[in-house]
């Protein structure tokens, strides 16, 4: 499967060289475009004091970070959660810029940049000239803000990871028709969201079932498509009759 990370940080403000630090990071691990339920949530002592401006944005105040560990102290915990997975961010080279800071601020090696996957680029992409902020993506897609009030690194690496399945075709990118047998005919389709754990019950009543049956006999002469969906299908013949 293909393991990805979808990543956001919150910070002091905008340039770690000016003396900015990184205060919050959240990260959802998706495979194949769906959430595991793996994620890596942790609040980070930046060592100096956030600027009022920046507590307007993500409302993470001094007192709410003056007892989280330093970078140093979570940064073996991050580097696991992230492995060698692809790192999927909105305006990508703003999270980078931070991670790859604190990391080389240690005297560790961040990811290489080629890791990086810039959200807010793949939506320029495909809808050049709009708003493509993440609050507008949600919109464009319809995905509920309704929890969201201020900025959060976790709240806000969800929210991503819906934008990112739309940005890479949502729903849509079920079909391949592509053969795996080597049959002319044959065609496979890949599932989108993989087997639920609980199928669904069927809703369709019995008088449905035996109308559909009856209009099947009436009005069908090839019934082997149905028969590929188990249902069977008994018609009386001329020499039966």
């Amino acid at each position: 499967m293909a393991r990805e990370i979808v990543l956001d940080t919150e910070t002091t403000g905008f340039d770690p060289k000016t003396g900015d630090r990184l205060i919050e990071v959240g990260c959802i691990e998706i495979e194949d475009l769906l959430p595991t339920g793996r994620t890596f949530h942790r609040f980070i002592n930046p060592e100096r004091l956030i600027p009022p401006d920046a507590i307007k944005v993500h409302g993470i105040t001094d007192d709410k970070v003056k007892d989280a560990p330093k970078f140093h102290e979570v940064v073996d915990d991050l580097m696991e959660f992230l492995g060698d997975a692809p790192l999927i961010a909105h305006n990508a080279n703003f999270d980078r810029n931070f991670i790859d800071f604190e990391i080389g601020r240690i005297g560790r090696k961040p990811p290489p940049q080629d890791r990086w996957i810039d959200t807010l680029a793949l939506a320029q992409k495909r809808f050049p000239g709009m708003a493509n902020s993440l609050d507008a993506l949600c919109k464009r897609y319809k995905i509920s803000l309704v929890e969201r009030t201020l900025h959060g690194a976790l709240i806000d690496a969800r929210l991503l990871a819906e934008v990112y399945l739309e940005l890479r075709g949502g729903k849509e990118r079920a079909l391949d028709l592509t053969s795996t047998r080597g049959g002319p005919a044959e065609t496979a389709v890949r599932a989108a969201y993989g087997a639920r754990p609980r199928p669904l019950p069927s809703f369709v009543t019995a008088e449905e079932e035996a109308a559909h049956l009856a209009f099947l006999k009436a009005t069908i002469k090839d019934f082997s498509l149905w028969a590929g969906y188990g249902v069977s299908v008994e018609i009386e013949t001329e020499e039966a009759a």
